[in-house]
């Protein structure tokens, strides 16, 4: 099957689009169509049905998911940035602080050595040049990115490296047969239902996932660290899902992890390669303990190459990848030299999260129906970095012209269901689901709740 199906492959209910000089929409509507193909076929792979179902996306309201999917009712959303978080001028260039953890927060004032104040950090960043502050931030744990064109990254190691990436590799090295455990619950309407998915994921590409197999009738259980929060985030993510907490370096709660691993069907999981090795979980580690487990992974940088470990988020990716800068190219009507003033110009939405979040799980889905058909079945990789090289891709084929400098999409009150969803932190109403497959819709039996609201154990 092919990682981003054509647009013949799915009908598509036409609407706006986000203005970009990237076809965002493009890329939006692909991955969520391999999304419901993924699914027609695992529904004909376990006999659900005997036909094909097709899969109909809604151009509008997957433009609209890839923004926001929630609208609170009487009440504020968090902010989702630190107050120190976004783009600053350097020397030679821009660079973006990424500082919404604390602890990333603290690597970063740790090199700069100012207050804690954005005007501060402002003055301090212009007497550094992009790349040395970058490299500085990275080694002290933290993570920062230095805006680079495309063609820059195209001549730069970890560029080429994420080039010669697929969208999702399939290890198929490794692969290995596995037996599905029997889901007598899952029917037409929801097809997952009985599916276990463990979720080791993290802000947007792994829980939009995650997010998505529940909508399906999977039963997701994320695990987070203790006290763990994602202000502003976890409203958008956590629907659906049971939310625990379990230190994985305790020996309790890694007793209490395996467990939850062998009654597992599937492992999603955000880290780095050798992170989770380094917790003592490595392939064979996690075959001895579960050995039909289905396991997808996410990384922001690629797996290859010298920036494979590096931690970055969405908006980090697109300024190493160039897309912030043609960004700021095209919003000034692409001028021979553009001034070094000029800021950097992000996508009007976090596009290389919510689409790679997709794709994986599409690959799950993928893996499934290989199971079921009884074919070996090998682990799935995918990077931020090479959605963004996708969407490079998407923009040279279907060249996007400039037609407004403003994003004028917005949701009305018929964009969301008439029910309301009572969250951890106040009621509101959440998007009208994106697509569907047949006659089989998107729909979450649990709301957004916060982070170890649910005890560590598979609900009966």
């Amino acid at each position: 099957m092919r990682n981003l199906p054509g647009n013949d492959g799915f009908r598509l209910t036409p609407g706006e689009r986000w203005s970009s000089c990237y076809a965002v929409d493009q890329l939006a509507n692909q991955s969520v169509a391999a999304v419901g193909i993924a699914l027609a076929e695992l529904m004909q792979a376990t006999n659900l049905t005997a036909n094909v179902q097709e899969t109909k996306v809604s151009e509008r309201l997957t433009a609209l998911w890839f923004r926001y999917s929630f609208r609170p009712s009487g009440w504020d959303m968090p902010n989702l940035w630190d107050p120190l978080a976004g783009d600053y001028r350097t020397t030679d260039g821009w660079i973006r602080l990424h500082t919404n953890l604390p602890h990333h927060r603290m690597a970063a004032l740790g090199v700069l050595g100012c207050k804690s104040e954005p005007e501060a950090v402002r003055d301090t960043v212009a007497q550094w040049s992009s790349d040395t502050l970058e490299q500085a931030i990275v080694a002290a744990g933290g993570v920062a990115a230095a805006m680079r064109s495309h063609s820059d990254w195209q001549t730069h190691p970890q560029g080429q490296a994420v080039a010669s990436e697929p969208l999702i590799h399939w290890d198929d090295t490794s692969s290995y047969q596995i037996h599905l455990r029997d889901r007598p619950t899952a029917t037409m309407e929801r097809p997952l239902a009985g599916l276990r998915v463990l979720d080791l994921t993290r802000v947007l590409a792994g829980p939009v996932a995650t997010r998505t197999l529940a909508g399906f009738g999977a039963t997701v259980l994320r695990i987070d660290p203790p006290e763990w929060d994602e202000p502003g985030v976890l409203q958008e993510i956590a629907l659906g899902k049971h939310m625990t907490a379990l230190d994985l370096r305790a020996p309790d709660d890694r007793t209490r992890f395996e467990d939850l691993l062998l009654g597992a069907d599937v492992l999603v999981h955000g880290y780095r390669p050798g992170a989770l090795e380094g917790l003592g979980y490595d392939t064979s580690r996690l075959r001895g303990l579960a050995p039909n487990l289905i396991e997808v992974r996410l990384n922001a940088y690629g797996w290859s190459g010298p920036w494979a470990k590096r931690r970055g988020f969405d908006s980090l990716v697109q300024m190493s990848s160039g897309i912030a800068d043609r960004g700021r190219q095209w919003t000034a009507g692409f001028p021979a030299q553009v001034d070094l003033d000029a800021k950097p110009v992000p996508l009007p939405v976090q596009a290389l999260d919510h689409a790679t979040g997709y794709l994986m799980a599409a690959a799950v889905l993928q893996a499934l129906s290989k199971a079921a058909k009884g074919m070996p079945v090998a682990n799935a990789s995918l990077s931020l970095a090479r959605t963004a090289q996708e969407l490079h891709s998407l923009t040279s084929r279907n060249a996007v012209k400039p037609a407004a400098t403003e994003n004028l999409l917005c949701a009305h009150d018929s964009d969301y269901s008439a029910s309301t969803e009572a969250t951890s932190w106040g009621p509101g109403h959440r998007l009208s689901p994106p697509f569907k497959v047949g006659e089989t819709q998107m729909c979450w039996e649990r709301p957004a709740t916060a982070s170890g609201s649910a005890g560590p154990f598979w609900p009966d």
